[in-house]
C-alpha cells in the first residue's frame, strides 16, 4: 500500500490542479458572443401611441450600454454586447403570439421581453410560460397576467393595475367631499388593464362609503365616440368623472366633452397623465386642462440610486429623439429606459443564463433600488408593488406647456387641486 500512495497523491494534485485551470478556461469558452435580447413594438394600431416610446426607450438604453462595451454579466465576469431583435406586432394578438414564438424557438433569444400594455402582454405570458422563457414585461398591469404558480413573470415600469387607483380613491374618499365631490361616475374600457383599475378603485370607494356611485359602465377597447355615453352619465349628475381606457378611450373621451360643452368639477382619465404630450397634441391644451390623472415618472423627479435621473434621461431623449416620429416623452418613454436598467441589473447579478437564475438575480434587487420610475419592489406573483401613482392634474407652465401638479398624498403634493363648478 505505500508504493500506491505517490502515484494516488500524484494523481490527486493533478486533477487538483485542472479544477483550479477549469473555470478561466470554461467561462472563456462558454460566454456568449452576444447577449440578444427579443422583444415586440406596435409600430402601427390602436397601441402604438404606448408601444413606440417604449421601445424606443429600450433600444436607447441598448445603444448607450453598447458604446460603453456592453452589459457586464457576473456568469462570466465581463461585459458582454447586447443584440436587439424587435419585431412589429401591428397591434395584432395573433402576431404576437406568432412573433413571440419566433423569438423563442428560432431566434432562441437569452431575454425576452413583451410588448407594452396588458392586452398585448396577456398573449405573451402563457407562450413564454409553456417555453418556460421568463418574461420581463414593460407594463403589462392587468391583474389577470399574474399568479402564485408561474414564476416566468416579473411586472418592471408600473404598479399592478389593482394598486395603480389608490391614491385617486384616497384623495375621493378624505378630500372629496369637502370638494363637493359625492356622486361618481365609472366609466371603463373592458380589458385587463382598465377593467382591473374600475374594479379596484370601485372597492375603494365602496368600502369607504364617503362617495355614491351613480353611474359604472364598461365598453368595449375599440370605442371611438363617447357622445351617447357622455349624455347617459351626465344624467346621474355626477360630481366626479372617471374615465379608464387607453390612449384613444381617452381622446375620443376628451374631444367629446369639449365638443359638447360639457363639464364635470372632477374629471379624471389615465392617459391624461402618462402620455401628456400625446394628448395635448391631439386633445388640444385647453381640453386637457384641469383634468386629473396619475402622476408618473415623467413628471415626478423621484432620487434614484439605479440609472438615470428623470432630468438626465429627459435631456438624452430630447437629444436623440428630437425629430423623430412617435417619439413623445411620457411615461412609455420612461418605461422603456427603466426596462434596460433592470435587464443591466439582472445580467449583472445573475449566476447564469438559465431563465430562473435569471429571476432569482432580479428579484435579488427587489426593494433596493430607486429609478426614475420610482421604488421597485416585486410582490411573489411578479407583480410590481413599489412604484405607486400620485395623483395629480394637468396645468400649462409659464411657457404654456402642459404638465402635471401633484395633489395627493400630501406628502408628495407640489400644489392644490383645482375644483371648479
Amino acid at each position: 500500500m505505500a508504493r500506491l500512495r505517490p502515484p494516488l497523491v500524484l494523481l490527486a494534485a493533478l486533477l487538483g490542479l485542472a479544477v483550479i485551470a477549469r473555470p478561466d478556461r470554461t467561462a472563456a469558452a462558454t460566454a456568449p458572443s452576444v447577449i440578444t435580447i427579443g422583444t415586440l413594438h406596435a409600430g402601427s394600431g390602436p397601441f402604438a401611441a404606448i408601444s413606440m416610446p417604449t421601445s424606443l426607450g429600450l433600444q436607447l438604453w441598448v445603444d448607450r450600454t453598447n458604446a460603453a462595451g456592453g452589459a457586464y454579466v457576473k456568469a462570466f465576469h465581463k461585459k458582454i454586447p447586447l443584440k436587439l431583435i424587435s419585431y412589429d406586432d401591428q397591434s395584432s394578438t395573433a402576431l404576437v403570439a406568432t412573433l413571440t414564438n419566433q423569438l423563442i424557438t428560432q431566434d432562441h433569444v437569452d431575454l425576452l421581453v413583451a410588448d407594452q400594455g396588458s392586452v398585448l402582454t396577456s398573449v405573451a405570458v402563457p407562450i413564454a410560460r409553456e417555453h418556460k422563457m421568463f418574461l420581463f414585461n414593460p407594463g403589462g398591469t392587468g391583474a389577470p397576467l399574474f399568479s402564485k404558480d408561474n414564476p416566468y413573470i416579473a411586472l418592471l415600469g408600473g404598479p399592478a393595475s389593482t394598486i395603480w387607483p389608490k391614491y385617486l380613491a384616497d384623495f375621493l374618499n378624505q378630500a372629496g367631499p369637502a370638494h363637493g365631490l359625492h356622486r361618481v361616475a365609472i366609466l371603463y374600457a373592458t380589458n385587463d388593464f382598465t377593467g382591473t383599475q374600475a374594479a379596484s378603485v370601485r372597492r375603494f370607494l365602496t368600502e369607504a362609503g364617503k362617495t355614491k356611485i351613480v353611474f359604472d359602465q364598461g365598453v368595449p377597447t375599440a370605442t371611438s365616440n363617447y357622445t351617447v355615453l357622455i349624455n347617459n352619465l351626465a344624467a346621474t349628475h355626477p360630481d366626479a368623472v372617471l374615465e379608464f381606457g387607453y390612449p384613444g378611450n381617452d381622446i375620443a373621451f376628451l374631444r367629446g366633452l369639449r365638443d359638447m360643452g360639457q363639464h364635470f368639477p372632477f374629471v379624471f382619465t389615465l392617459y391624461a397623465g402618462l402620455e401628456t404630450q400625446e394628448l395635448a397634441k391631439t386633445v388640444g391644451i385647453p381640453g386637457l386642462t384641469g383634468v386629473f390623472s396619475y402622476v408618473t415618472g415623467a413628471d415626478y423627479p423621484y432620487k434614484v440610486n439605479t440609472g438615470l435621473d428623470l432630468a438626465q434621461y429627459r435631456a438624452l431623449w430630447t437629444k436623440t429623439y428630437a425629430h423623430t416620429p412617435g417619439a413623445a416623452f411620457g411615461e412609455n418613454a420612461v418605461i422603456g429606459y427603466v426596462v434596460g436598467e433592470m435587464l443591466g441589473q439582472t445580467l449583472a447579478h445573475t449566476d447564469s443564463l438559465d431563465q430562473l437564475a435569471l429571476r432569482k438575480a432580479l428579484y435579488s434587487r427587489s426593494g433596493r433600488m430607486e429609478t426614475m420610475a420610482g421604488p421597485f419592489k416585486l410582490d411573489p406573483t411578479g407583480a410590481q408593488i413599489g412604484e405607486i401613482t400620485p395623483l395629480g392634474q394637468v396645468e400649462p407652465d409659464a411657457h404654456g406647456v402642459p404638465h402635471l401638479v401633484v395633489v395627493w398624498p400630501k406628502a408628495l403634493a407640489t400644489g392644490a387641486p383645482k375644483i371648479t363648478r
